[in-house]
């Protein structure tokens, strides 16, 4: 009887074609992307909160995009830019070096409209282009950055920044959902804009700069209170405001002014804070 030799391991799997690796987006159901979409559309259509709005924009694109961490700068009345929300402690640290020094591929994605990527933050582009910004993104564990404009013909308001661990460049699908997001948030913050004249974002666009640094307290309280990461803080912070259908600014100003806590029954009743 003849017999066949066996075929050898090497061989056998040059002979498998390659299974293409799933982009993040591939990957998340579609009913996890309409949910989203849902939630960005009821957050611009019933009373408007531009801290809560940015800071679920971030939130979502961690979620969808498979980023590590995302940051969202935008124009205050001048045009300079702020930053608005951040995903991460890393990110929101390095958003604001990034605009303390005024070179990075955010501002320059926000300068000329269009996107800019970073694949990897230890290259030598990364290094020539944007030296201080490379070194800072590596000592808070990034290695690559997407910066994508909030654009809406040629007003640009801003930059949606998607930060990742892993140096490689981002899946054209996810790439393509990330600028979709961004647009989204652009329609939203212009067309509020053009509804109240200009005034109302402005007054918004302000006080949440303002507010931002009340939470960035908050954060700071119950992270040495309950010993948590203020990322931890934050996710709490937020949680309890969302559960109990207040506003971000309003638990933080709460937690700095008088003292609260996120399990104090009190929280939130007006009879319970004390007179000034």
């Amino acid at each position: 009887m003849g017999t066949e030799a066996a075929q050898p391991r090497s061989a056998m799997a040059e002979t498998e074609p390659a299974q293409p690796r799933p982009s993040p987006v591939e990957t998340v159901p579609s009913r996890g992307i309409a949910k989203t979409l849902v939630t960005l559309a009821d957050t611009l259509v019933t009373g408007f909160d531009v801290v809560d709005f940015t800071h679920l924009l971030t939130e979502r694109c961690v979620e969808l995009l498979g980023v590590d961490a995302a940051g969202l700068l935008v124009t205050d009345q001048r045009g300079d830019l702020r930053l608005m929300a951040a995903s991460s402690e890393q990110a929101r640290s390095l958003e604001l070096f990034q605009l303390r020094y005024a070179r990075g591929p955010c501002l320059d994605c926000f300068g000329t409209g269009e996107a800019v990527h970073c694949s990897d933050v230890y290259g030598a582009t990364a290094r020539r282009n944007w030296p201080r910004f490379a070194q800072q993104a590596r000592g808070r564990g990034f290695g690559a950055v997407s910066a994508l404009p909030l654009r809406l013909r040629d007003e640009v308001i801003g930059a949606l920044d998607l930060f990742r661990k892993t140096p490689g460049d981002l899946p054209a699908e996810t790439l393509a959902l990330g600028q979709a997001l961004a647009d989204m948030a652009t329609i939203g913050l212009l067309h509020e804009r053009a509804v109240r004249g200009g005034r109302l974002l402005t007054g918004q666009l302000q006080t949440a700069l303002s507010t931002r640094v009340i939470i960035e307290q908050a954060k700071g309280v119950l992270a040495e209170r309950h010993g948590w990461t203020m990322d931890e803080a934050f996710t709490r912070l937020r949680g309890h405001a969302r559960n109990h259908n207040r506003r971000l600014a309003e638990v933080a100003e709460e937690v700095v002014s008088y003292g609260a806590d996120l399990d104090d029954p009190a929280l939130g009743r007006s009879d319970s804070r004390p007179r000034r």
